[in-house]
């Protein structure tokens, strides 16, 4: 209760909070320090060109899409308090982001409550796959080479898209930064420095060359090194004692080469290499006062992956990928040691992937696709008696689109087969499945502000190899996950020309999804070892609200604000569970939402950001000792930036969890108090 009045407190205090924090501390500190020259102008006037472009694509985006669609892009990436994906996604409505603290912590995202699985990321169209766990850490994934990033729930309203886009319950966007060359210029450099607390040291560097007239190269690298060591408060009902986090320590480096072409043919290329290595600290939960861990990972990750795509005739286009993956992964525990010694498991995982989409209109307001998908993945590992299994996965999909002036519907049937095979060879399970979406969307008045979608999708996710093979070292007998999902949701977006207020949106959702066959992690006999299981059936009702505003002050200040607010009500309704029925499922809170404001004056910009999230429980029983208290984080950033004809500066500082909030996002796994951080960046 006492942190609920505390968010409450912060909630009524905002706008006062911002204002007093803005003009006493901040403005103060830096002067406006820019050449006033013509070359000056003429690139800011360029620069707020292309801003508009983009906002505008956006938000047309966001409103003819038949699905829920949430974007975070350009600037309005820039301004939020993240060093990774995963800190970006944490303000978007009806997403969970699962922290295990500190800048190593596994992140994954948990969208309307449905589970980790049932979220499909993507990385330049093409799946970021995990086949032994399912999970991908969006914590590994920085922002440095990040030009947007969209979350859809559902799936995309793109019609021509890979069958694997039709697959997953809501769907995660990455798409890296393209490059753009201004008239007689054949490169772009971008390097940059982050350091902070936790022993925070983060070189990035991006160049961009122009190889012709209709291909570029791009390369990304940086590199993180943290200490990962952070002061948090722990009591066990009787004691209550601050300590220093430990074994969070983290190293890691990543390099991107990619090549992107785009044809008088009316047809586009791309091609990525992506390499990434770390290695981790695992903090461990803080459980009967243990503080101090051992145990560490290590991480390799490359893929190489390519798309094309091409309008072959006016009426028939195509889209076609291919991938390759190899992943390695070391868990170390010295702290378990056996007849065979110290726990040291090794995984290698690899994966193929071959993609084909074919989109024909039959007439102007009428297309079919065709999608077939073909996916191979081989696990193996170190333990004793390990299955060794392998896994072809086929997709294919149907789907047509009827788009008329004001009414657009989408229908897709998605055929799933997939076969598993263990190391002797056998069968170990072979599943197919069709699947039904149906998407509509409408414009009922004349004007385009206001419009009404809906969509209807019933999807399921196969177990994953550790759901399988990993837990007992044999065979599961696990059954898929099935989802139903139900939207219905209105968007209203309107620009002002002669008002304070230039542009107001909003979009607001109510939804019912109903799992069955819940894949669960259960407590065995040997702690070391969870038993996986199917349980029951989930019911999840719930409403999501964005609203952003853009406000002109004047010409030179800008200020723009954005709510997000999430109600869900998630309850476990498995029959003859009488402990457990119609109880919130773990981890799911009631309320959560977020808070955004932006001010922009010349050459500094301010940002806030709040994020809210209500009490939960860490257990299936809703009781006392399973209550995770609410909470919530202030964050703030100051950017100041120095601009030639040719030459960017940019200074940020930021603040972090301002109040100094002590809270878990996974109970016993506590997160960061206050921290700072820095950020120098040049862009030629």
């Amino acid at each position: 209760m006492r942190r609920n009045k505390k968010a409450l407190t912060g909630l009524c205090h905002l706008s006062a909070f911002l204002t007093l924090l803005g003009s006493c501390l901040f403005m103060p500190v830096f002067l406006y320090a820019q050449t006033d020259t013509t070359a000056t102008r003429l690139a800011d006037s360029i620069n707020r060109l292309k801003e508009v472009q983009i906002k505008s694509q956006k938000l047309n985006r966001r409103q003819t899409s038949s699905t829920p669609l949430q974007i975070l892009s350009g600037a309005d990436l820039e301004r939020l308090n993240s060093l990774s994906v995963a800190d970006a996604v944490r303000f978007f409505s009806g997403v969970q982001l699962k922290d295990y603290g500190g800048i190593g912590g596994l992140k994954t995202i948990n969208v309307r409550s449905l589970g980790t699985n049932h979220t499909a990321v993507f990385y330049d169209g093409v799946q970021l796959g995990n086949a032994q766990n399912g999970q991908v850490d969006l914590g590994k994934y920085s922002l440095d080479n990040i030009e947007e990033i969209e979350l859809y729930n559902g799936q995309k309203s793109t019609i021509l898209q890979s069958a694997r886009g039709f697959s997953a319950a809501s769907s995660l966007y990455l798409k890296a930064k393209q490059p753009v060359f201004e008239k007689g210029r054949n490169n772009n450099l971008r390097a940059g420095v982050k350091t902070g607390s936790f022993g925070l040291v983060n070189p990035s560097v991006l160049w961009q060359s122009k190889l012709s007239n209709s291909l570029s190269s791009t390369v990304s690298a940086a590199y993180t090194q943290a200490t990962g060591k952070y002061k948090f408060r722990y009591t066990n009902g009787v004691y209550d004692t601050t300590a220093i986090r430990s074994n969070g320590d983290v190293e890691r480096m990543r390099l991107e080469l990619g090549l992107n072409g785009n044809f008088a043919d009316s047809s586009s290329f791309s091609a990525k290499v992506y390499i990434y290595n770390d290695e981790m600290g695992l903090p461990g939960a803080i459980i009967s006062n243990k503080f101090d861990y051992l145990q560490r990972t290590w991480n390799r990750n490359v893929f190489v992956q390519s798309a094309y795509q091409k309008m072959v005739s006016k009426r028939y286009s195509i889209l076609a990928a291919a991938k390759f993956a190899y992943d390695y992964n070391r868990y170390l525990n010295p702290e378990n040691v056996s007849l065979n010694g110290i726990l040291d498991n090794r995984f290698h995982q690899k994966e193929l992937y071959l993609s084909l989409a074919n989109q024909y209109q039959i007439n102007p307001f009428w297309d079919v696709v065709l999608s077939t998908d073909y996916q191979y993945n081989t696990l193996d590992a170190n333990l004793f008696s390990f299955a060794y299994p392998d896994r072809q996965n086929v997709l294919a999909a149907l789907a047509t689109r009827l788009n008329f002036n004001s009414f657009d519907i989408q229908a897709n049937l998605l055929g799933t087969y997939v076969y598993d095979r263990v190391k002797d060879g056998t069968p170990a399970g072979t599943k197919q499945k069709l699947t039904p979406t149906v998407m509509l969307s409408w414009q009922p008045f004349s004007g385009k502000e206001f419009r009404i979608r809906s969509f209807y999708k019933h999807i399921f996710r196969m177990p994953t190899f550790n759901d399988l093979y990993y837990t007992d070292f044999r065979r599961n007998y696990i059954r898929p996950e099935n989802t139903v999902q139900y939207d219905l949701g209105v968007t209203y977006i309107k620009a002002f020309d002669k008002l304070v207020l230039k542009q107001f949106s909003v979009q607001a959702d109510v939804y019912y999804n109903k799992v069955k066959d819940k894949i669960v992690s259960v407590p065995a006999n040997n702690p070391q070892r969870w038993s996986i299981e199917n349980i029951g059936e989930v019911e999840i009702r719930g409403l999501d609200v964005n609203i952003q505003n853009i406000w002109q002050i004047n010409p030179e200040v800008e200020l723009t604000t954005g709510i997000n607010y999430t109600y869900q009500d998630a309850v476990d309704v498995t029959p003859n569970e009488t402990s457990t029925y119609k109880r919130q499922i773990p981890y799911i809170p009631v309320h959560s939402g977020s808070f955004l404001a932006g001010a922009g004056w010349r050459a500094l910009a301010l940002n806030y950001s709040f994020i809210y999230t209500g009490q939960r429980y860490n257990q299936k029983a809703n009781i006392l000792a399973n209550y995770v208290e609410p909470w919530y984080t202030h964050d703030l950033a100051l950017h100041y930036q120095v601009r030639s004809a040719m030459h960017k500066i940019k200074i940020t500082a930021e603040v972090n969890n301002l109040l100094n909030q002590y809270y878990d996002v996974i109970a016993n796994f506590p997160m960061p108090g206050r921290s700072y951080r820095f950020t120098l960046t040049y862009t030629y």
